[in-house]
C-alpha cells in the first residue's frame, strides 16, 4: 500500500477524538510530503537535529511533535516552533523548556512521560515523582509551559494482556492527576499511548493520541 492508502486505512479505524501523529523519524522529506497531501499535519520526530532540518524544509502549517528523549541542552533549537513535547521526564527539563519558551514569547505544550513498561531502558516518571514535580514551587511558578496530558509506552511484547494492563495503568495515572492537579483544566486532556504494533489496544484503553510510524511509512 502507498503512504496515502496506509493513512486512509488508519483513519478508517480510529474515531475523530484520536489524533494520529505520523512518526516520520528517519524518513525522507518526500515521504512526509506524500502524507501531507492527505491532510496529515501532525508529525513526530525523535531527534532534535532531524526535527529542525525537516522543519526548515517543509510547509509551516505542520505541527511538530518531539516524541523522543530530550536533553535540556537541545531544547533551545526546537523552542521557536515545536507544537508538543511528549517526553518530559523531570523538573530540570521542564524548567529549561519554560525558559526557552519565554525567550521565544511562547507557551509550549508538554506531556509528562510515565514509566509503565517492564523494560528498564524506557525513560519516564513514576507517579510519585510526577506529583512531587507538580507540587514543587518551581513548577507552580512556570508561565511558559502548559502540561496538557501524559505519555507512555507499553512493553515491547506479544503479550496482549500485559500491554493492556500497562495502558490501563497509564489511564489511571491520567485520571488521578486530572483529579488532584488539573480539575476543571480543559487543556489537560491528552493520553499519548499506542504505536504501530499496539495502537488498536491503546485506543480501546482510552488513548487520545497515537504515534504511528512503520504502519504508515513502512519499516526502515
Amino acid at each position: 500500500m502507498s503512504i496515502e492508502e496506509c493513512i486512509a486505512a488508519i483513519r478508517n479505524e480510529i474515531n475523530e477524538s484520536v489524533t494520529l501523529v505520523a512518526v516520520s523519524k528517519t524518513k525522507p522529506v518526500e515521504a512526509i510530503l506524500a502524507a501531507y497531501t492527505t491532510g496529515q499535519r501532525e508529525y513526530g520526530e525523535n531527534k532534535v537535529q532531524e526535527l529542525v532540518a525537516k522543519y526548515e524544509l517543509l510547509p509551516k502549517d505542520i505541527h511538530w511533535h518531539l516524541i523522543g528523549h530530550l536533553q535540556s541542552n537541545k531544547v533551545k533549537y526546537i523552542a521557536p516552533f515545536v507544537n508538543l513535547i511528549h517526553s518530559v521526564d523531570g523538573l530540570k527539563l521542564l524548567t529549561e523548556i519554560n525558559k526557552q519558551a519565554l525567550k521565544n514569547n511562547r507557551i509550549i505544550d508538554c506531556l509528562l512521560q510515565f514509566h509503565v513498561a517492564t523494560e528498564e531502558t524506557k525513560f519516564g516518571l513514576y507517579q510519585s515523582e510526577a506529583i512531587e514535580l507538580l507540587d514543587s514551587k518551581e513548577y507552580t511558578s512556570m508561565k511558559n509551559i502548559r502540561v496538557v496530558g501524559i505519555m507512555g509506552m507499553a512493553s515491547f511484547t506479544e503479550n496482549e494482556s500485559l500491554i493492556r494492563s500497562e495502558f490501563q495503568s497509564l489511564k489511571s495515572i491520567f485520571h488521578s492527576l486530572k483529579e488532584s492537579h488539573f480539575p476543571g483544566d480543559n487543556a489537560f486532556k491528552e493520553i499519548s499511548m499506542g504505536m504501530s504494533g499496539d495502537y488498536k489496544i491503546a485506543i480501546e484503553e482510552g488513548s487520545t493520541m497515537i504515534r504511528v510510524g512503520s504502519t504508515i511509512f513502512g519499516s526502515r
